[in-house]
């Protein structure tokens, strides 16, 4: 196959460094592409993200994927007010999968995020928007749409829109454009009373480029923002008629059941289909390097064929692997090795040889499946020397050109038809998705649509996990019962730097990583690393505020002196919680407080224990801190969401590895928290001006350790491996209240 243009300049970007500095510079800028591109009769693009129609609406293009986390409407918000448009005028549309609607301002938000040095940061923001031309990215995921995309990328092209449209009202007038005025998507001149709608002068600002300095508005003089705007995606979910991938019916389509190698990594060796051909309904059997599948006119019966079907796979030095197996090479790594360093503070060795006082503990969490709501699927359908693909997906750009790939096509042949997403989580982004290489290969060897469909059962059994992790602690007291050292070693991979650092003020940390792979296939998951590590760090600070016979709030407090967003947060969701105060009898307040993703949560979780030895969560009292906020509705939405999913996971989640594979098969076998017995949350947001936060992701990490430490207060028994369902709370002492 012929070399694409973007591998080679990517190549040779990275070899020469200087082609995208010549790439750039060749290139029409995005609104002239927009409009010579996407504009039909008489619109006209003022801004890529923007069109503005002679009827005066305004349509805001949104490059990322809606899967619940209000995107769709959180984003044309910032970018309307900024403009100072009318939002009863504002419409929005999902931007196509196009290297136009690319995310470079994710690369340099992520840069950042990252520690990528200061002096590389130019290099970046030159380079990134034509990197992620080049790369296909259009991801949505890291809790980065409204921080990055809207912050960057949405208000500027507002404020830039409005500029050019004051900019062409005063031109037209022969007036200074400061003596104009931009409100409700209209300009005025107040000195002659003349009005000229954005409508009347879009053809105009289209033809001008946008500045390249643009400023925006201070928080003050917001409009649109931080009002409680209801979502442009609700009416189609609410009368059911919200398109989603799995939805899909091109015309003549058949349907593909398939069969994935149960072992991690193995081989198809061979295949018995009996009479299964001869089956009403029954195409083809398809067989792959890892899999195998059937290909029928529905998916029921290409479904119940596959039941049929005898498979071979080959054996592999995995076969007997069990999730003890896994955990006892975890513990070995983290006897044998010192790992690599994540932070290294002062002389925590030291430290921990003089201590009056040592405490230990170690603790673990299970690989946990995404367990979508809608099952994992991929429509592909190739002819006529093109591809078109039909999936729920937090990365169009990336799975169209995945999908071209495997075709055999070039990118600009293939064609990606959006939707909405049945969750994602993490799951639906281009490198945590099997199932689309495979529709791709199976829809090779048709000429009409097929649509490729995994079961629930497969799904659950042939995820991309988050990790297993095993983590190991030792704090050092001194003699008056002050904490002098923290000491960490965890097993990794690292897939998100410093989710295991602490906020708290400790003079000597030593924090490192050992190796943690094994043949289970790993990736993003709801929060990534910090819905581990806060479990463990915020679980241990708890067992060290106990054993120095301090109260667990003022503990932290007391240690977060250096941090005072963390003080805040804690000390709103505490008072709001009543911490402190009478609570009825057998109940018990956990907390926890972590920052992720640019925002700085802390949860109380109100605890009892039920006639079954099992906790009952009674009410979570949440503050989150995201700096500001644009839609408090979205926001109270989010952490809610990410509550209940960290809880799902705290209570009941747990992959086990049986003979090298995956024992879960469906639901029944991972219990999910329902509204019968899910808590009520209260959520506080605490606005600090700071820069823009995530929302989708930070409220999941807290969860666990607020309800194992209102655990220990009720028991006495330490919560040091989830999920909690597992423990024996048979035998409870307990432990007196500080």
């Amino acid at each position: 196959m012929k070399i694409s243009r973007r591998r080679f300049l990517f190549t040779t970007a990275l070899v020469g460094g200087g082609v995208l500095i010549g790439y750039s510079a060749t290139r029409p800028s995005k609104h002239r592409r927009a409009n010579a591109e996407l504009a039909k009769g008489g619109e006209h693009y003022v801004t890529s993200f923007l069109k503005i129609e002679p009827d005066n609406t305004v349509t805001v293009y949104v490059p990322h994927s809606e899967m619940g986390q209000g995107v769709h409407t959180s984003l044309p918000m910032m970018a309307a007010d900024e403009l100072d448009a009318n939002w009863e005028l504002v419409k929005m549309e999902q931007a196509p999968a196009i290297d136009l609607f690319a995310n470079g301002d994710l690369i340099k938000g992520f840069a950042g995020e990252f520690g990528i040095p200061g002096f590389l940061m130019g290099l970046v923001n030159v380079s990134a928007v034509k990197v992620a031309e080049i790369m296909n990215l259009q991801t949505t995921g890291g809790s980065s749409s409204v921080r990055y995309t809207g912050e960057v990328a949405m208000r500027t092209a507002g404020a830039a829109a409005r500029h050019m449209l004051i900019e062409c009202a005063a031109a037209r007038w022969g007036v200074a454009a400061d003596e104009c005025t931009a409100q409700l998507s209209y300009v005025h001149h107040n000195a002659s009373g003349r009005t000229l709608s954005y409508g009347e002068l879009a053809a105009d600002a289209a033809l001008l480029e946008p500045p390249e300095n643009t400023v925006l508005k201070d928080p003050s003089q917001f409009t649109i923002m931080g009002k409680a705007i209801s979502r442009f995606d609700i009416p189609a979910k609410v009368d059911g008629s919200a398109f989603y991938g799995i939805d899909a019916q091109p015309e003549g389509m058949l349907y593909a059941a398939i069969r994935f190698a149960p072992v991690f990594g193995t081989k198809l060796v061979s295949v018995d289909a009996g009479d299964i051909l001869s089956r009403r309904g029954i195409k083809r059997i398809v067989e792959l390097e890892d899999s195998v599948a059937v290909v029928a006119d529905s998916y029921w019966r290409a479904s119940e064929a596959l039941k049929l079907l005898k498979s071979e796979f080959e054996t592999s030095d995995n076969d007997s692997t069990s999730s003890a197996d896994i955990f006892a090479g975890f513990d070995q790594s983290l006897a044998d090795s010192n790992g690599s360093k994540d932070i290294e503070e002062g002389d925590t060795e030291g430290a921990l040889e003089s201590a009056a006082d040592v405490i230990e503990g170690n603790y673990r969490v299970p690989y946990l499946a995404h367990a979508a709501m809608e099952p994992m699927n991929c429509t592909v359908y190739i002819h006529d020397d093109i591809a078109e693909v039909w999936t729920s997906t937090q990365d169009a750009l990336g799975i169209k050109g995945r999908v071209a790939s495997i075709a055999g096509l070039a990118e600009e042949d293939a064609i990606f038809h959006h939707s909405y997403l049945g969750g994602g989580f993490g799951r639906r982004l281009p490198f945590n998705w099997n199932v689309i290489d495979h529709a791709t290969l199976i829809a090779k060897q048709f000429d009409v649509p097929v649509k490729t469909v995994l079961s629930r059962e497969d799904d659950m059994q042939q995820d991309y996990y988050r990790p297993a992790v095993a983590s190991n602690f030792k704090a050092a007291f001194d003699g008056a019962g002050n904490v002098q050292a923290w000491h960490n070693r965890f097993t990794g991979p690292i897939q998100t730097p410093g989710a295991s650092h602490i906020p708290y003020t400790i003079a000597n940390k030593s924090i490192r990583v050992v190796d943690g792979d094994t043949h289970v296939p790993i990736a993003a998951w709801r929060s990534v690393d910090h819905s581990q590590q806060t479990f463990f760090t915020e679980s241990f600070i708890d067992e060290i505020a106990h054993r120095s016979g301090k109260n667990p709030y003022q503990f932290r407090m007391d240690l977060l002196g250096d941090h005072p967003r963390h003080r805040k947060v804690l000390e709103v969701a505490a008072e709001a919680a009543g911490y402190g105060r009478n609570l009825p009898e057998g109940h018990a307040l956990g907390i926890a407080v972590q920052q992720s993703f640019g925002s700085i949560v802390a949860e109380v979780a109100e605890v009892s224990m039920g006639a079954d030895n099992q906790p009952i969560i009674h009410k979570v009292t949440c503050a989150i801190d995201c700096g500001w906020v644009v839609n408090p509705d979205t926001v109270e939405a989010q952490v809610e969401s990410g509550i209940i999913y960290g809880l799902t996971a705290a209570l009941y989640g747990e992959i086990t590895i049986e003979n090298g594979r995956v024992a879960q098969n469906n639901f029944p076998d991972y219990k999910m928290v329902r509204m019968a017995t899910a808590p009520e949350i209260e959520v506080h947001i605490v606005a600090s001006g700071e820069a823009l936060g995530g929302l989708g992701e930070p409220s999941t990490p807290p969860i666990a350790a607020a309800v194992t430490n209102a655990i220990y207060i009720l028991t006495g028994q330490r919560v040091r491996e989830l999920p909690i369902k597992n423990t024996d709370f048979s035998r409870t002492t307990p432990v007196a209240r500080v």
